[in-house]
């Protein structure tokens, strides 16, 4: 190989991949039982926060562009667990809202992260060792985000 820092071994960027598709895969089997995909699974965990929110808002939130929200918002809709109106101030914004059964789900929803711990411990990762990471992560994000809005 012509150039060393082409190995898929000194990526940054494959490791971040690979451990964010094992989480979301970890996710899965208790999301599948809830009906839900990891995405919406964020999507509800903003909305159990702050219930009726601008759809632009949940996706600058998530890190995601509108018109990514729009089929993912579309399909929870369609699935009875979130419904749309438009924003009394202003009617080109779309909020997003609740229905009874998307607020259901947060009491079974609840397990998840208790479940996903259970998993990493069970892979042979301590609380402590992910949670490190955390703090390390959170910079990345902030730091990226910045420059994206600098752009």
């Amino acid at each position: 190989m012509a150039y060393e820092q082409l190995k898929l071994d000194n990526q940054v960027c494959f490791r971040l991949y690979a451990v964010a598709r094992l989480i979301i895969q970890g996710y899965q089997p208790f999301l599948s039982k809830l009906g839900i995909t990891y995405t919406q699974y964020l999507v509800l965990m903003l909305l159990w926060e702050h219930d009726e929110m601008p759809v632009n808002d949940i996706a600058k939130r998530l890190l995601l562009e509108t018109n990514t929200m729009t089929p993912l918002i579309k399909r929870m809709e369609a699935d009875g667990i979130v419904v749309r109106k438009k924003d009394e101030k202003d009617a080109r914004k779309s909020i997003v809202c609740l229905t009874p059964k998307g607020r259901s789900i947060e009491a079974e929803a609840a397990n998840v992260p208790l479940c996903l711990s259970r998993e990493l411990r069970e892979a042979g990762l301590t609380e402590k060792t992910v949670m490190d990471i955390v703090p390390s992560l959170d910079e990345i994000i902030d730091k990226m985000c910045k420059r994206e809005k600098q752009k």
